[in-house]
This record gives C-alpha cells, sequence and structure tokens, in this order.
C-alpha cells in the first residue's frame, strides 16, 4: 500500500552523455536538485542510465545521494521505467532504496521508497517519493 508523501525536489539536468551503442542507445543524465525529505531541507545529487525498450518504454537505473544543511547524508538507489515526452521531455516512475547512518533518513533504511521523476523540455527536474509500506 502506498503510504505518505516522504519528500518533494525541483531542480535541473545537469550533464547528460551516450555511454553505450552497443545493442541499442544507452544515455547516462546526472541532475541536481533541492526540496524537502521527511521534513528535513535536502540536496540531492543523482545520475542514472536509460534505454529505450521494444515497446518504446524507457527502462533506468541510478544511484544518488542526499544531504541535509547539517552534514547527515543518505545514498540510494533505484530503477524505474518512463517514457519519452515532446521536446525530449522524459517521465519515469520506480522505486529507491535508501542507505543511511544518521538519524534524519533511519526509518527510510527498511523501507522501499516509490517515486515520481519528470523531466521537462529545459531540463527542469521535479521528483516526488512515497513511502511504500
Amino acid at each position: 500500500m502506498l503510504g505518505e508523501m516522504i519528500g518533494e525536489a525541483k531542480g535541473k539536468r545537469t550533464a547528460r552523455r551516450v555511454i553505450s551503442t552497443d545493442g541499442g542507445l544507452r544515455i547516462e543524465v546526472s541532475f541536481e536538485d533541492k526540496g524537502k525529505l521527511l521534513g528535513h531541507d535536502i540536496m540531492d545529487i543523482g545520475t542514472y542510465w536509460s534505454a529505450p525498450r521494444p515497446d518504446g518504454s524507457l527502462y533506468g537505473e541510478g544511484q544518488g545521494g542526499i544531504m541535509t544543511a547539517d552534514g547527515q547524508f543518505a545514498t540510494w538507489k533505484g530503477q524505474g521505467v518512463g517514457k519519452l515526452l515532446p521536446g525530449g521531455a522524459v517521465s519515469y516512475r520506480g522505486a529507491i532504496y535508501l542507505s543511511t547512518p544518521g538519524t534524519a533518513f533511519a526509518r527510510l533504511n527498511s523501507v522501499a521508497c516509490v517515486f515520481e521523476f519528470d523531466v521537462d523540455a529545459e531540463g527542469n527536474t521535479n521528483s516526488k517519493f512515497w513511502e511504500w509500506k
């Protein structure tokens, strides 16, 4: 069951590059965003790759790190499926798994978080996170 919305962030795509054309196209994307997670102000830096699937959808995997102003942090890994939108925009839905030694996000060590991640044609990002109970 989908739990409460636990965070939201907005930012910018910072880089794109082709990482492979062997057996299909694989694109790597990096982004930085700022927002809130469990009520804490955060900065999130992430990189993911994505590749088109035979039906035209996208599959991707990513990783990154979240940091609070007082230096607490969490790392995340995730995967999702998405679709291309007009003008080069993309929209993904998936799950991430966080790991932290600190207290700010400790409750997320033992749960899956589901996400919506959208990037518009200008490279602006919008992320939303829910706890999956």
